[in-house]
């Protein structure tokens, strides 16, 4: 497999390891340095892009990618606003595309673990639910893109809830979510509904930031013979 990387930050060389570990080729590699290089990547050289740079960027990434024909995966958080529009095109394209916030395998079954709790507790008035989540100092987005899947997750079982607000609350229809940076932490996330007299928790620990590049890689392996908008649960599902 040839592969495109996006972003050559810490993620994009952890990717870049293993899939030369693999017997993959690393065909190319963008970064702010030579981005104008993008709309050279092709079919006739690359079969996948992965892409993980920053929000401001990722939009026209993805874009030139699927415009390109060129088969893409995006972790890149923060842009979610414009989500939409790149499933659109790659809908006219006729492309192929998936995002996650997060692309461990474990954080994807504790997001459907999220959702059947809330569903759970919708009617459970006695509890307020809250969420904390703890990454490296070096992560740029607050709260994580993986926190705000989990509160669009409670908010889908849960119609009382209204939205989020990265800080404590103690209003009714929104899921307070507390963020910390802290040095060498892959990523934790904790969701917890507490009373008075009883609290339940799940938590979500990454041990190492090499199972989010692993996942990564996995995706774009699988991706070879998918075609379509595409999410990380197509891929828990359609694989053995």
């Amino acid at each position: 497999m040839r592969i495109a990387l996006i972003g050559y930050g810490k993620m994009g060389k952890a990717i870049e390891h293993l899939a030369i570990e693999r017997g993959h080729e690393v065909c190319s590699r963008i970064d702010l340095n030579n981005h104008d290089q993008i709309s050279l990547i092709k079919p006739a050289t690359c079969d996948v892009a992965i892409e993980f740079s920053q929000p401001q960027t990722a939009l026209l990434n993805v874009s030139t990618c699927l415009r390109n024909g060129i088969k893409v995966l995006s972790g890149t958080t923060g842009w979610m606003d414009r989500l939409g529009d790149v499933e659109k095109l790659t809908r006219e394209l006729n492309g192929t595309f998936l995002y996650a916030s997060n692309f461990s395998p474990g954080v994807n079954v504790f997001f459907d673990l999220n959702e059947f709790l809330a569903s759970k507790m919708q009617n459970q008035n006695q509890f307020e639910v809250s969420m904390k989540e703890v990454h490296h100092t070096e992560k740029l987005d607050s709260p994580s893109g993986t926190a705000i899947s989990l509160a669009n997750g409670i908010m889908k079982s849960n119609s009382s809830k209204k939205g989020w607000t990265n800080d404590k609350t103690t209003g009714q229809t929104k899921i307070g979510i507390i963020s910390n940076r802290e040095p060498n932490v892959a990523g934790t996330h904790t969701v917890q509904y507490s009373s008075e007299l009883e609290t339940i928790e799940i938590k979500h620990t990454a041990h190492d930031r090499n199972v989010f590049a692993s996942g990564a890689l996995d995706v774009a392996e699988w991706m070879q013979n998918q075609s379509g908008v595409l999410t990380f649960n197509d891929y828990l599902t359609n694989t053995k």
